[in-house]
């Protein structure tokens, strides 16, 4: 993890569109990273942006340094929209297919009339070298004038010395593949960019705001703090805000952990994102919209890139002594080749020229971004945001779970569970005709438990229709009431005379609603919060992945185990404070070593700090969850939690196979030129071919689908 930022320092941002591989990452701290005044080079790979944090005065020499290794920023501002990513243009694509075209004429040529040099083979392979090989060779040149033993210099260095000895057609060929590569590679990262970006347009796109005295519909972007702005009913809170006048009924309970929504009058705050289901109003601005939730998720995905997986960490560390060795080996068999075999140096020239080619580790290095973003990108398809390789690798090694409850294992609705006569109903009515006549004055709301109240009846309505309601009014803070067959009804949240009921309703639980006459009839309706579908299914699949689920909850025990039990979870921690969920994931930690905590609100952001992996309810979830995990599901999914810790497995799966596949490949192709057998075109195999390889096979993450038959699997097996 990197280390905290200095109180001191400033950010500097900017948009490189050329620098989309590690092999430009390196270029790039290479020149800065030793300058005076920078603190720290944080790069987002998959936005080709960087951010400098640095001491300077001015941020001029750092744009004059990556101006001199061709990587020309653009600013970004932090304000407006940043500019669009370059890709791969259809003039690029004419030319890649024209490269292609003329280095296979050029190796035909070649191979039917045994002349690699004469004129028509020339031609061919300069006019592929134009269309291609020019970037390649420029960047090569630039690290040649930098002292930097990267892809790009090794390519232009072995091209050069084949165009020396007369084979155009392996260089072209070696120049069209390598181009194909990152092409390929290009592609794949714009793939994860464009699955992730699509995940974070869910904020609403403009606000009702009074512009001299009059409302209009305006950008957010474009409402300033201090606003006012109107709320509706129906609508997301567009901005953070305090409510000045009315009095609207927001569904928090991902910022809150309250199943129930909650009445917001003025005075209180209200939270962008938070659906209104009821009421209207007006507010002012508290936050802009560059401190939204949603702009939250967005600044956590983009510092998450700067966090090297830990396995591109060992592939830098590893490419930064191999390539110099093998490039020290290949000047040792030009040099002593002809002595020891007696050999023309023309011929061991040629298989230093080889050695060149496989030494560049352009497999090796592209394997691992190419796997984790592809992984990225098929958990994003999936509805899972990781913000980060590094919690995409190490997913596959938790052995506990803590889910918070409410919210999270439960839906945070209520719907209609028991209905208790008192007063003079239980004398003149009977449930039923109670359910009706709240049902009736229900239907004329939109408040939650109303509905909840009016779903129940229809439930078992039976066919029978609602009554009529004269006189309706809102009873602002109270309910609603209005007049059935003549007797004036109320429905709302009154005291009751049964006290003693309230209190054992609430205590199982349960909000409770009273429907109370003028003639002393009241009728409690409690409803309560419901379990997720998905959820017994996401902890079997848990189970059966060998991993411990726990539930920490604020609710009281008896709360807790009546969710928990249900659903095969026995280990239950109740009455939990924040303090006390990230004392017990702590605990969780010390027992089973790799802990994971699922939640959705403010009062779950210390134990998802805690916990070696943070995964948040996205699609309900607050800001400060969301900027505190490390994973969002962004649709709430509870089996998403099994899908993550699967894809963990098969992301590791692929980057060992693809280390193997790179490394195996050139050892065979370095014992071959070592030997003096090896040709330029079997190191264009072991060198492109196998990167290749590698990204084809890191893309089958990107092409996986959500697993649903490895769900069954998993169920399967916990049934056994």
């Amino acid at each position: 993890m990197d280390k905290p930022l200095p109180a001191d320092a400033r950010r500097w941002r900017c948009r490189i569109d050329n620098m989309d591989c590690p092999t430009e990452e390196r270029l790039i701290r290479g020149r800065l990273a030793s300058m005076p005044g920078i603190v720290r080079l944080d790069f987002n790979l998959l936005d080709r942006e960087l951010t400098v944090l640095h001491r300077l005065d001015e941020v001029q020499p750092v744009v004059d340094a990556l101006l001199s290794i061709g990587m020309a920023p653009r600013v970004l501002d932090g304000v407006s929209a940043p500019p669009p990513l370059p890709t791969l243009a259809g003039r690029q694509k004419l030319l890649l297919a024209l490269s292609g075209a003329a280095a296979t004429a050029a190796e035909a040529w070649a191979w039917v009339f045994g002349e690699e040099t004469a004129w028509p083979v020339i031609a061919l392979a300069a006019f592929s070298i134009l269309c291609t090989g020019l970037p390649t060779v420029r960047k090569g040149w630039i690290a040649l004038r930098h002292f930097t033993l990267n892809i790009y210099f090794l390519m232009t260095l072995a091209v050069a010395g084949a165009l020396i000895i007369g084979r155009w057609p392996e260089a072209a060929m070696v120049l069209f593949l390598f181009a194909v590569a990152e092409a390929i590679e290009g592609l794949a990262l714009d793939r994860a960019r464009a699955a992730i970006k699509s995940l974070t347009a869910m904020a609403p796109e403009t606000a009702e705001v009074v512009v001299d005295g009059r409302w209009q519909v305006r950008p957010i972007s474009d409402v300033a703090v201090g606003a006012r702005i109107r709320l509706r009913a129906g609508a997301r809170v567009p901005l953070d805000a305090r409510v000045d006048s009315g009095h609207v009924v927001l569904d928090q309970s991902p910022v809150t952990g309250e199943s129930v929504p909650v009445e917001k009058i003025a005075g209180e705050t209200v939270y962008a994102g938070c659906l209104i289901v009821d009421g209207s109003g007006e507010a002012t601005v508290l936050a802009d919209v560059g401190h939204s939730t949603l702009a939250r998720i967005a600044a956590a995905i983009q510092e998450a890139q700067a966090q090297r997986a830990p396995t591109q960490r060992f592939v830098d560390r590893f490419a930064h002594f191999y390539t110099p060795a093998v490039v020290l080996l290949a000047i040792a068999v030009a040099v002593l080749g002809p002595w020891v075999s007696g050999g023309s140096w023309r011929e061991w020239f040629y298989q230093a020229l080889v050695m060149l080619v496989i030494a560049c580790p352009c497999a090796l290095v592209v394997s691992t971004p190419v796997t984790v973003v592809s992984g990225l990108a098929a958990a994003a398809r999936r509805g899972i945001l990781i913000k980060g390789g590094v919690f995409l690798e190490s997913g596959r090694l938790m052995k506990a779970v803590a889910f918070d409850k409410t919210g999270t294992l439960t839906k945070g609705a209520p719907v209609l569970v028991d209905v208790v006569l008192s007063g003079n109903a239980v004398d003149s009515l009977t449930r039923r005709d109670a359910l009706r006549i709240a049902a009736s004055l229900a239907d004329h709301s939109t408040h939650p438990v109303a509905q909840a109240i009016l779903a129940g009846w229809r439930l078992q309505a039976g066919g029978d229709e609602l009554l009529p309601v004269e006189r309706f009014e809102v009873v602002p803070g109270r309910g609603v009431a209005g007049y059935i067959d003549g007797v004036r009804w109320q429905l709302g949240n009154q005291v009751a005379v049964l006290l003693s009921a309230v209190e054992s309703l609430q205590a199982s639980g349960n909000t409770v609603a009273v429907l109370a006459s003028a003639v002393g009839d009241e009728v409690l309706f409690a409803v309560a919060d419901t379990v997720r579908a998905e959820s017994a299914e996401a902890v079997a699949a848990l189970k059966a992945q060998g991993v411990h689920p726990v539930v920490l909850t604020g609710d009281n025990e008896v709360v807790g185990k009546s969710i928990a039990r249900p659903l095969g979870i026995d280990d239950i921690r109740a009455g939990l404070l924040p303090e006390d969920k990230h004392a017990a994931v702590a605990e969780l930690h010390a027992r089973y070593g790799f802990v994971g905590m699922v939640g959705d609100g403010i009062n779950d952001a210390p134990a998802l700090a805690r916990a070696d992996i943070g995964i948040a309810m996205g699609a309900a979830g607050t800001a400060t969850a969301l900027e505190t995990a490390d994973v969002a599901i962004m649709d709430d999914d509870l089996r998403k939690v099994a899908e993550f810790i699967g894809l963990s497995q098969q992301t590791c799966r692929v980057l060992a196979q693809n280390i193997v596949l790179a490394l195996g490949i050139k050892a065979v192709f370095l014992a071959l030129a070592a030997g003096g057998v090896a040709t330029l075109w079997m190191a264009v195999f072991a060198d492109v071919g196998a990167s290749l390889l590698v990204v084809f096979n890191g893309l089958r993450l990107a092409r996986s689908q959500a697993g649903p038959e490895r769900t069954k699997r998993l169920k399967s097996s916990a049934a056994r």
